[in-house]
């Protein structure tokens, strides 16, 4: 079983970066934009679907690590940090601006879009490698139900952040894509999100 305050932890985290803008979120915001909030909703419930893919199958290969070598599974949270930390430098060194796609007209088969979009994500495989490791204790039970439980608790969150955009996609893609200010608090939040995140990662025994 997870530790309470270990999944008090990881909740915490899951949740700040389920509210920052990523690839994910402007995916469905440019599907809610393009094919209208039908598409949006339909949109995120795929990604939900094709977000537990990577939950089950980084889960499957995090166990093989572990039963194989304790010391490979100090490796990769190690590694799991830095590159946390590594997305965040690059996140808070970005001056690129978010661009929507808004012309991409509705779809009729946006759900099985989502799923294949984010089965074929490998960022998505990485980031669960890198952010979900750090919360998993070898000792405290069953490793693979472990890392199911706290992916899907980061895939529902996730996905409950991107039914909202659905929702809400007109004002919140007017806002994105015209206030500079705002992409600039984004990058600022997510970049800082991402390296305190690896920073404690490292350090945490």
């Amino acid at each position: 079983m997870v530790d309470p305050q270990q999944y008090g932890a990881f909740f915490l985290a899951a949740l700040v970066l389920a509210a920052l803008p990523g690839p994910g979120l402007l995916y469905v915001l440019a599907r809610s934009l393009g094919g209208g909030r039908r598409d949006g909703v339909q949109s995120s419930l795929g990604t939900l679907v094709g977000g537990m893919f990577h939950v089950f199958a980084s889960a499957a290969g995090l166990s093989a690590l572990i039963l194989a070598s304790s010391v490979a599974f100090s490796v990769v949270k190690y590694a799991g940090a830095a590159y946390l930390i590594y997305l965040g430098v690059r996140t808070l060194l970005s001056r690129e601006r978010l661009e929507l796609d808004v012309g991409a007209g509705r779809q009729r088969q946006a759900f099985t879009q989502g799923i294949i979009t984010e089965m074929l994500n490998p960022k998505t495989a990485l980031f669960f490698l890198a952010f979900i490791p750090q919360f998993v204790r070898a000792d405290a039970g069953n490793v693979f139900w472990q890392f199911v439980l706290l992916g899907t608790t980061s895939v529902v969150l996730n996905t409950l952040a991107d039914l909202l955009v659905a929702v809400f996609a007109g004002p919140l893609g007017s806002r994105l894509r015209l206030n500079a200010r705002f992409q600039k608090g984004q990058r600022l939040a997510s970049g800082g999100a991402m390296i305190a995140l690896g920073t404690y990662a490292a350090v945490e025994r």
